[in-house]
C-alpha cells in the first residue's frame, strides 16, 4: 500500500496540492490502495484560511497543524522540523510531498530524509538565479536531496539534467496550480464593496507587490507607483496590499483616486479581477502563470525570474525594478499591442493525474 504525506505550509501551497488530493480520492474510489496525511505545517498564518477555504477546494481540512508560525525563517524552520520529526515517527509513510519554494519545503524535506523517507517536489527545478532570494535557496537545497522531481517546464527539466540529475529521477508533469485556476475558473466571483460595484470589466488593472525589492525602500516605492499611476492613465488600479506596504504609501503621501487599495482577497475573488482586467503588474511568480494561462497581459516588476516559460510562451515580461522603463510597456497594453498566450506545455489540466499515475507506479500497492 502506498502512503504518502502531502505538506503545505503557505495558502498558494494548498492550491498546489488540492488536485493532487482529487486525483488520489479518485484512485482510492476506483479501487487503489495507496493513502494520504494531510500536513499544514502552520508556517503562514491566514484568517482567510477557515474551514470555508478547504471547502472551496474541496479538499479535507489537514490531518494536522504543526503551528510552525512566526519568529525569523531560521526559528521557523527548527520548529516545523522538530515537529515533522513526530509526526513521521508516528505516521511513517513511503514518501513525503513537498510543493513549491517556501521555508516549509525546506523543512519538511531536510526531515524526511534524515529519517530516510523519499521526498517528490513538486515544482522542482525552477531557479531564479538570484540567491538573494530566500526562496531560491529552499528550491536549490530541496532539490539536492530530493528523490523524485515533478516539473512545470523543460526548462526546469533542463535545470536539473545541468546540476547532474539523471531523467529517471525527473517527470515532466505540468503544473498543478494550473490545475485548480482551470477547476476553479467558472466559480470566479466579483468581490463585495462599493469598490468592485462599479469597475469596467477589462477596463481596469491589478496590481500585487511584496517584495522588499519593490516596497521596502519609500522613494523607490513613490517612484513605481507615480510610474504606474501615470502610464495607467486613471484608469482603476485594484491593489490588495500589506498592511506594512500600506503604511508606506501612506507616509509617502501616495493619495490617488484610481489607485484603490484592499484587504487580501480570496483565491476566487482575486482571480476573478484578474480574469477580468486589462493587464497584471506584479511582483509575485504564481500571477505571472495564472494571467498568462488567463491571457491577461503581465507586467512583473523583478530583475528576474524562475518562471521563464511565461515569457516564452506566455503574457508575462520581466520589466525590472527600475520605474524609469515601465512606460512603453505599459503604453503596449494601453494601446492593446500586448503578446497572446501560445500555449505551455502539460498546462492543461491534467498534472496532478499524471503525477499520481507515477506515484503509484514508483510505490505500487
Amino acid at each position: 500500500m502506498g502512503k504518502f504525506t502531502i505538506v503545505a505550509g503557505a495558502r498558494p501551497n494548498f492550491m498546489k496540492i488540492a488536485p493532487i488530493i482529487h486525483a488520489i480520492q479518485k484512485k482510492q474510489k476506483e479501487g487503489a490502495k495507496l493513502t494520504f496525511r494531510l500536513i499544514h505545517t502552520g508556517q503562514h498564518y491566514d484568517k482567510k484560511m477557515s474551514g470555508d477555504f478547504f471547502e472551496q477546494l474541496n479538499i479535507p481540512e489537514p490531518d494536522a497543524n504543526l503551528g510552525g508560525g512566526g519568529g525569523t525563517q531560521a526559528e521557523q524552520t527548527a520548529a516545523i522540523m522538530a515537529f515533522e520529526k513526530f509526526e513521521l515517527l508516528e505516521n511513517r509513510p513511503d514518501l513525503v510531498l513537498v510543493v513549491g519554494d517556501v521555508t516549509s519545503t525546506l523543512a519538511c524535506s531536510i526531515t524526511a530524509k534524515k529519517l530516510q523517507i523519499d521526498v517528490a517536489h513538486v515544482e522542482g527545478g525552477i531557479r531564479s538565479g538570484d540567491l538573494t532570494m530566500p526562496e531560491e535557496i529552499n528550491r536549490m537545497v530541496t532539490d539536492s536531496i530530493t528523490d523524485h522531481f515533478f516539473t512545470t517546464s523543460e526548462i526546469a527539466n533542463t535545470n536539473l539534467r545541468n546540476s547532474g540529475f539523471q531523467d529517471e529521477k525527473i517527470h515532466f508533469v505540468g503544473n498543478t496550480m494550473i490545475d485548480t485556476l482551470l477547476a476553479q475558473m467558472p466559480h470566479f466571483k466579483r468581490p463585495e464593496g462599493e469598490v468592485f460595484e462599479n469597475l469596467e470589466l477589462g477596463n481596469y488593472f491589478v496590481m500585487t507587490m511584496h517584495r522588499p525589492a519593490n516596497v521596502d525602500q519609500e522613494h523607490k516605492l513613490k517612484a513605481m507607483i507615480d510610474a504606474i499611476l501615470e502610464g495607467t492613465e486613471g484608469l482603476p488600479i485594484i491593489f490588495p496590499v500589506h498592511p506594512r506596504t500600506a503604511k508606506n504609501l501612506k507616509e509617502i503621501g501616495i493619495n490617488a483616486p484610481n489607485l484603490l487599495m484592499t484587504e487580501p482577497l480570496s483565491y476566487l475573488e482575486f482571480n476573478y479581477l484578474v480574469k477580468n482586467a486589462k493587464g497584471v503588474i506584479t511582483d509575485s511568480g504564481g500571477i505571472t502563470e495564472e494571467a498568462s494561462v488567463m491571457n491577461v497581459p503581465c507586467i512583473t516588476l523583478r530583475d528576474n525570474t524562475e518562471r521563464e516559460e511565461t515569457i516564452q510562451l506566455g503574457t508575462n515580461e520581466l520589466v525590472g525594478t527600475d520605474p524609469k522603463k515601465l512606460k512603453p510597456y505599459l503604453k503596449k497594453v494601453m494601446d492593446g499591442n500586448w503578446k497572446s498566450y501560445q500555449g505551455i506545455p502539460l498546462w492543461d489540466g491534467k498534472t496532478a493525474e499524471r503525477i499520481v499515475n507515477i506515484l503509484i507506479d514508483k510505490y505500487p500497492d
